[in-house]
């Protein structure tokens, strides 16, 4: 399949609506457009139109707009036809156009062809399909600001420095008979120790792009009736959870999506964790468990007013933990975070206001930005294989004055980098990114 193809696709979500975009891209893309819709509007204009079948019937009327390379989004020659929003019309449209000459598009290529052409680095193509992909407004925005350029405006001056400081430590590797040592004077390793703070910044934000753009799986866990499930509810805003003051009352795990602090978060309600004869509620523990251990975070929830209630040695110690100490009404006290601690009514909803702060601060997210553009954790490995090359070569060039291990991890590090952008990148990895778009993307 080659880029010399004409594809064409549905840029619109399946199903019935008013309008359906139909978006067609290539160099015959006028050629084929103009067979079915006959006299085409100059491009950068658009014009109401009647498109026809191979016997001259006319499948629709609709608007179709012409878009000349290299100033279209693919970087190619693009006509996009707006039809009425049916199936089946869309349908007979595609299939004119294949018997044309042009092919079906795979998912992903037209953003493809857009990274290919120089339209969009590899960081902005998934800054798209995040941005439809968004579920709150504050994923939205990140995701728009990471189309518009900002993260990859801030790998690439990284990555440009990176090559910059390369070349004068190799510079001083080949010069060694100058009046100057470079590596001794101190300036390189400072400038090195700057790259890497601004690496690890950069990386702390890539990480609360990441948590912005895939959410977080949080598990509500904690004895029978600390009130797990009332917290839930008090977060969805509804009865999603039946709640009794007989323990053991929640056996399954209950999922719901809600936004804290604009995040999307997936709240797990699990079943109390005691031991127990009764063989569903056993279960049901241990789902719970299996339900930790897959989370990003885990809201420990306590009765306030019982001195024995702490967090049992079965919880996993590599995962963020708030510990959330609920009815603080029934025992005269008031709404306030101390620590890893949050102290609440959720029967009153006194300290709720406060979750989204605690929330953050737990995830580490307080101080990094949240919410400036939008990664993937691909983007986050990436920085930190960066940090972990650049960490090394700082360490051999302070202890060892080893100038020439300081360049290889400046060339390694860079390189890390422009996989995030798309300067290095492999076929695979392309593949398995664009794969994952929507048609017509």
């Amino acid at each position: 399949m080659s880029n010399a193809d004409t594809i064409c696709a549905v840029a619109t979500p399946p199903g019935r609506g008013g309008v359906g975009v139909i978006r067609v891209s290539g160099a015959d893309s006028f050629l084929l457009v103009g067979q079915l819709a006959r006299n085409l509007p100059r491009p950068g204009s658009f014009a109401l139109r009647g498109f026809n079948d191979g016997d001259g019937r006319v499948i629709d009327t609709g608007l179709v707009l012409c878009f000349a390379g290299p100033h279209s989004f693919t970087g190619e020659d693009v006509v996009e036809i707006q039809t009425h929003g049916s199936p089946v019309v869309q349908e007979l449209i595609l299939r004119r156009l294949v018997a044309l000459g042009a092919r079906r598009a795979r998912p992903g290529e037209f953003s493809e062809r857009a990274f290919l052409n120089d339209r969009l680095d590899l960081a902005q193509a998934e800054a798209i399909a995040d941005l439809i992909a968004a579920s709150t407004e504050q994923a939205a925005r990140a995701a728009t600001r990471s189309l518009e350029g900002r993260f990859s405006a801030e790998v690439s001056s990284l990555a440009e420095d990176l090559t910059a400081l390369r070349v004068w430590v190799e510079s001083a590797l080949d010069f060694p008979d100058e009046d100057v040592d470079f590596l001794a004077d101190g300036e390189v390793l400072d400038r090195a120790r700057q790259l890497l703070a601004r690496m690890a910044d950069l990386a702390a934000r890539a990480e609360a792009g990441r948590v912005l753009t895939d959410g977080v799986r949080v598990a509500i866990v904690g004895k029978p009736n600390a009130g797990k499930s009332s917290l839930l509810n008090a977060l969805t805003r509804r009865d999603s959870a039946i709640v009794t003051d007989i323990p053991g009352t929640t056996r399954d795990v209950l999922r719901e999506t809600v936004s804290i602090a604009g995040l999307p978060v997936t709240l797990a309600d699990t079943a109390g964790l005691r031991e127990t004869a009764d063989s569903v509620e056993r279960e049901g523990v241990r789902r719970a468990e299996r339900e930790m251990r897959q989370a990003d975070l885990l809201f420990w929830v306590a009765d306030v007013r019982d001195q024995a209630s702490q967090p049992p040695p079965g919880l996993p110690d590599d995962i963020p933990r708030l510990s959330i100490f609920n009815k603080i009404d029934l025992a005269g006290q008031s709404a306030r975070i101390e620590g890893d601690s949050l102290y609440v009514s959720v029967l009153q909803g006194d300290g709720l206001d406060l979750l989204e702060r605690a929330v953050l601060e737990r995830l580490g997210l307080a101080e990094s930005g949240n919410g400036e553009f939008s990664a993937r954790q691909r983007h986050v490995d990436a920085l930190q294989a960066a940090l972990a090359e650049l960490g090394a070569g700082i360490e051999d060039l302070a202890a060892r004055q080893s100038g020439e291990l300081l360049a290889e991890a400046l060339r390694q590090a860079a390189s890390q980098l422009g996989e995030i952008t798309g300067r290095i990148s492999a076929d695979e990895l392309l593949g398995r990114i664009f794969s994952s778009f929507c048609i017509g993307k």
